[in-house]
């Protein structure tokens, strides 16, 4: 008897999982002009959420019981329709069902090693996900963190100045005149503007040190008045009170006059081997600021090495706590296992295509499946807490 409510279980979950990738298909359907890749778009992202061993154009076609892969490059490369509208139809599902007036928005990269040199925007560039310089293509992402999962809700390809200067090059690449070279944070700054204006509901800020340090950013998301913790350099110089007035500090000069007795011990989230528990202190910096908002370094510490420290630059609520800080900074982290996720499980980084558009077409496609993995998860973790009736 237990076996068959098992199995009726089992169908009850497939049935209802079958219906929920439907409807999001159903979502993006009018972005496609022609029945055909309609279709196909929706035997794409089915591929991706199986457990084939690579998401490539041949495992794809076969999962879908084509006998080439014809038709799944036709539709990353050549088939009509609107890439953007199906990133917006992906940003509206995010916020549909994991949005959160308390989400926090990540700013992150990630790199796709490749081989030669006619991939669009590769060359031999730092790797975040290598740890080391690599052939490689860059993207930049805006993460999407609330208390209900994680999702991605925007991308950018990284095109390096060198690529841009080179017009022949990018013609065979496929990458449009009218593509302007953009700095990673210039890139999270558009795609920030983006989730603005389309009204995305969050109220904190992330990213690392590539966009911490860019001033111009965090000026910018002052303006907004976006609160937002972002990780810098321990040279970052920083704006103090001094003996002369308002100057310039490097973050580990400032860093020594957090007071000894005001470091806490606090957990920045999980982590792979449980809890990430530092030593945390802060110290109020930019002394003209509103009365209303606050300014503040934001310095990590190991509890087994003294000298190893982490710096962030904060601007938020003048009631903002240093627990608050805390949980803001380790939100990032929780985002490299969105983009394990990504990669294992739908493909991420499985692409051969090396034209531009088709990049686009691939990763927003995927971002999708990721997307209704993330929001299963979500829906299935409410029916648990919820008590079961008589």
């Amino acid at each position: 008897m237990l076996e068959r409510v098992d199995e009726q279980a089992a169908v009850a979950a497939a049935n209802e999982w079958a219906a929920g990738l439907e409807a999001l298909h159903a979502r993006i359907a009018p972005r496609f002009r022609r029945a055909e890749p309609r279709q196909r778009a929706l035997s794409y992202v089915r591929g991706l959420l199986h457990p084939v061993e690579r998401k490539n154009g041949w495992q794809l076609a076969e999962q879908a019981g084509e006998r080439t892969p014809d038709g799944m490059q036709r539709l990353l490369d050549a088939a009509e329709w609107d890439v953007e509208a199906v990133r917006d139809d992906l940003r509206a599902y995010v916020v549909e069902h994991l949005g959160s007036q308390q989400a926090v928005v990540v700013l992150d990269e990630t790199g796709f090693v490749k081989k030669g040199t006619t991939s669009a925007g590769v060359q031999r560039q730092y790797s975040g996900a290598a740890g080391r310089v690599e052939n490689c293509q860059i993207g930049v992402f805006l993460v999407y963190a609330s208390p209900k999962g994680h999702a991605f809700l925007d991308r950018a390809l990284y095109v390096p100045r060198e690529w841009l200067a080179d017009r022949p090059r990018c013609e065979e690449a496929g990458i449009p005149e009218t593509v302007e070279f953009r700095t990673k944070p210039h890139l999270g700054r558009l795609m920030l503007e983006r989730a603005l204006a389309a009204r995305v509901p969050f109220r904190w800020v992330t990213g690392d040190e590539v966009y911490g340090g860019d001033r111009r950013l965090r000026v910018w998301l002052e303006q907004q008045d976006i609160p937002h913790v972002l990780a810098i350099k321990r040279t970052e110089p920083l704006i103090v009170r001094t003996d002369r007035g308002p100057g310039d500090a490097p973050a580990e000069v400032v860093a020594a006059h957090i007071p000894r007795g005001s470091w806490r011990r606090l957990s920045a989230g999980q982590g792979a081997k449980g809890p990430r528990v530092y030593l945390w202190g802060r110290f109020r910096i930019r002394p003209l600021n509103e009365p209303t908002r606050g300014y503040w370094l934001l310095v990590r510490r190991s509890l087994t090495d003294p000298t190893e420290l982490a710096y962030y630059v904060c601007y938020g609520p003048a009631t903002a706590t240093l627990a608050d800080l805390v949980r803001v900074a380790g939100v990032r982290w929780s985002i490299e296992e969105g983009f394990e996720r990504a990669k294992d499980d739908v493909g991420l980084d499985q692409y051969e295509v090396r034209r531009y558009g088709a990049w686009y077409r691939h990763i927003t496609l995927v971002l999708l499946a990721h997307a209704f993995l993330a929001v299963t998860r979500a829906e299935a973790a409410a029916q648990r807490q919820v008590p079961d009736g008589p």
